[in-house]
């Protein structure tokens, strides 16, 4: 399911799996969840990094080693809730300027012992400034967050 609104975005999608996992999974497997195509790097990218920490880093590292930031853990509070700063420009380039940066809050809530509800937000779309409706679309459409989460429920199907 999709909610737009005009600078964020909603997604909810349910898991067959208990809140724990569904926020490991999600977590400590976002390098399988990120596509490689989506990369700022320059680089082909052996890596994509989620620090599990308040503070902590999203970033993506290269073949050969240099690493690209575009994004950090705001808070971490397993299981029920990641909240990350979104540094890439609707150019879809890094953004430098933290005043221009959107935010992605990711919700898990328990439905029962063995389901989950993954809720996405992602807000503040239009600080990107010029042109953030455009960033909104391409978040939006089938290559954005649904690709994202469609790879995620995947990747509980596979265990």
């Amino acid at each position: 399911m999709t909610v737009t609104d005009q600078t964020a975005l909603r997604f909810s999608i349910e898991v067959e799996v208990g809140v724990d996992r569904a926020f490991e999974v999600f977590t400590k497997d976002f390098d399988r969840i990120k596509p490689r195509e989506h990369n700022l790097l320059g680089e082909a990218i052996a890596e994509t990094v989620l620090e599990p920490t308040a503070g902590g880093r999203l970033y993506d590292r290269g073949v050969d080693g240099a690493t690209c930031d575009w994004g950090r853990v705001l808070a971490f509070d397993p299981p029920h809730r990641l909240l990350m700063a979104w540094a890439v420009s609707p150019q879809w380039q890094l953004e430098t300027d933290p005043d221009h940066t959107s935010e992605v809050e990711v919700t898990f809530t328990a439905l029962g012992p063995g389901r989950t509800r993954v809720d996405l937000e992602h807000r503040h779309l239009d600080r990107h400034g010029e042109g953030w409706e455009s960033l909104r679309s391409g978040l939006e459409a089938d290559g954005g967050w649904p690709l994202y989460l469609d790879r995620y429920a995947q990747r509980i199907t596979d265990g």
